[in-house]
């Protein structure tokens, strides 16, 4: 198998991809030499971008073991990325045997590796949409038949959101999938953000335009407001390490990490 037989016909491999340059630094096999070569650019010049990840990803991972333990069923997940080990479905299953997970994302080539990656996998599906359509993405979840919005909906949204530029108002998007969900739903959210930052990251956030979908680095109290109806439970909206972490894990230095993480209760 060369580099790139994995990839879907038609998909352009000179240019580098969100998704693949995030399967990288999460340490992942599905990646080409042109994400290679942008992530070492930016990892270069923000040495700890690759461990904010790998936080925002272990973060995801314990907010999934707290929803179960409140009893959420559904998990919609919305710029999922390419699936690595320790996905949603896997930390919701075997928290909760039957629980269904809806991975959305619009990179073909995220949603083909799910699609592989989820073949028999009972109970998850995966939606090609961007997130900036939420009228695709909640009618394709009601058609797939996993999620019954009627109950609580846990609505994922790791990592994702920085990528909508003001102009798409992300705050819209995020009202629209709050309303989406009844009583009992909750709303996970984790940003990168500007509070704090040395200029390499602001460079670093430059790069990233290149992949088509620059970062737009946003302050604590914008965040925040997407909660609106959804009170934070403790500890709020927090540094990555420092939402509810568990025994062994460091929560030294938050900050460096660069992104705030909460979860929502309706």
């Amino acid at each position: 198998m060369t580099d790139t037989d994995w990839v879907p016909a038609g998909i352009d491999t000179s240019r580098p991809s969100t998704a693949r340059v995030y399967d990288y630094f999460l340490g992942g096999t599905h990646h080409l030499p042109v994400d290679r070569e942008l992530a070492g650019q930016i990892e270069a010049m923000t040495p700890d971008i690759g461990e904010t990840m790998r936080a925002n990803r272990v973060f995801l991972r314990r907010a999934v073991r707290f929803l179960t333990g409140a009893g959420v069923r559904q998990f919609l997940d919305i710029g999922s990325g390419i699936p690595t080990a320790g996905n949603v479905h896997e930390i919701a299953q075997a928290e909760a045997p039957g629980s269904a997970v809806v991975y959305v994302d619009v990179d073909p080539v995220a949603v083909e590796h799910s699609r592989a990656i989820l073949a028999g996998v009972e109970r998850t599906g995966v939606i090609c949409a961007d997130a900036r359509d939420t009228g695709l993405i909640l009618t394709g979840t009601a058609r797939s038949g996993l999620i019954d919005f009627g109950q609580p909906v846990a609505v994922l949204l790791a990592g994702v959101l920085h990528f909508v530029p003001d102009a798409d108002d992300p705050a819209g998007l995020v009202g629209a999938l709050r309303d989406a969900v009844g009583p009992g739903s909750f709303l996970v959210i984790s940003h990168a953000t500007s509070d704090g930052q040395p200029p390499e990251v602001l460079e670093a956030q430059r790069l990233s335009a290149r992949t088509g979908t620059g970062i737009v680095l946003r302050p604590h109290a914008e965040i925040a407001a997407w909660f609106d109806g959804f009170p934070l439970v403790e500890p709020g909206l927090v540094h990555l390490p420092l939402w509810r972490p568990e025994t062994g894990e460091p929560v030294d230095n938050p900050e460096r990490y660069g992104a705030y993480a909460g979860v929502g209760a309706a």
